[in-house]
């Protein structure tokens, strides 16, 4: 029973591990069934994810109501516009409008979910500039290199950089579809190769974080 406890879960996932990475080459009818029923049964396991992730949410932050910590409040109005909009998901089948006429649930959506997203990006973009402008400070060769196409790009984007140099629009165009593109895929690769590594780490156990620890 310890065997299986502490091993089981290694077991399990080198068998599936190996399977489906050896699923991709093999091109039979039957191979692709199995990726079908999988990822149906990935969906229904999503499914029971959700929940014990919206239960779990419910759990912290009921405590942190109940102790009264620091922004408390803002859990409370967590509490009320989650268990709000699902009972109002309910009530209107999960349906923004019926018949033509707007749902409270679709009112939700479209008049709080909606503006608070494009708020949050607002706030974003400030960040963004902040951090741009921090990054582009000329304090090496490698910074004013990314200063200057930068410059270039952003002229080139907008019709009055064109207007002042016309020769900013093809060079931007240059810019983000060889520099930007080589490296951009530079970076999909190694990305790539660093899920494979990761990947075959956990395949054969040499990573073990996903059982709540580390290597043993």
């Amino acid at each position: 029973m310890i065997f299986l406890r502490r091993q089981g879960p290694l077991l399990v996932t080198l068998i599936t591990g190996l399977v489906f990475a050896a699923q991709y080459y093999v091109p039979h009818p039957a191979s692709e069934q199995m990726l079908t029923s999988v990822t149906k049964w990935l969906q229904i396991i999503g499914g029971f994810a959700l929940v014990l992730g919206v239960s779990s949410l419910f759990h912290v932050h009921a405590a942190k109501i109940r102790r009264k910590e620091a922004g408390w409040g803002y859990s409370f109005v967590l509490y009320v516009g989650m268990l709000g909009t699902i009972a109002l998901g309910f009530w209107s089948n999960g349906k923004e409008a019926i018949d033509g006429t707007m749902t409270a649930f679709g009112w939700i959506y479209n008049y709080m979910m909606v503006p608070l997203q494009g708020t949050m990006f607002a706030i974003l973009a400030f960040f963004i500039a902040s951090a741009a402008y921090r990054s582009f400070r000329a304090r090496s060769r490698e910074a004013a290199v990314l200063l200057i196409a930068a410059v270039i790009v952003m002229m080139g984007r907008v019709p009055l950089g064109e207007y002042l140099i016309p020769i900013s629009g093809d060079l931007s165009q240059w810019i983000l579809n060889v520099l930007n593109a080589s490296v951009r895929r530079a970076i999909l690769i190694g990305v790539s190769l660093g899920t494979v590594a990761l990947s075959i780490k956990i395949i054969f156990g040499m990573e073990r974080s996903y059982l709540g620890g580390g290597k043993e």
